[in-house]
């Protein structure tokens, strides 16, 4: 009978590793700029256009940065997962899926590095 693996090899997580310095290296990028947006460090405002102007594009302004926030919280939120995931890589726990204890597939772990559920586990979770 054919052991079953309970791991991946240090070999495998060094991929998953690269995988993930580079998502979260383009996921910092991302927040550093959604986050200059929102103190408006370019300087593009309408607080220097004329007051009808201005009363037209507060709205949108306002809609516009509610929706930045919430993609700054989320994307603040996807860089702590990639953090916690290269934790895991440190531990030899990576790519384990916390419910079954079974390892998730690698393809799922290449699309979402920062998985600790496999599908099935995850529809399961979710019913």
């Amino acid at each position: 009978m054919a052991e079953i693996k309970k791991r991946y090899s240090d070999a495998e997580l060094m991929e998953f590793k690269e995988i993930i310095d580079q998502k979260l290296a383009r996921a910092r990028q991302d927040y550093t700029e959604m986050m200059k947006a929102l103190r408006n460090d370019e300087g593009n405002d309408v607080a220097d256009t004329s007051p009808t102007y201005k009363i037209l594009e507060e709205g949108s302004v306002t809609q516009n940065k509610q929706e930045l926030i919430v993609l700054a919280q989320r994307q603040q939120k996807f860089i702590k997962s990639l953090e916690a995931a290269l934790i895991r890589i440190q531990n030899k726990t990576y790519g384990i899926d916390r419910m079954t204890g079974e390892l998730i597939p690698k393809e799922r772990l290449r699309i979402v590095p920062h998985a600790t559920l496999s599908v099935e586990s995850k529809m399961n979770k979710n019913h």
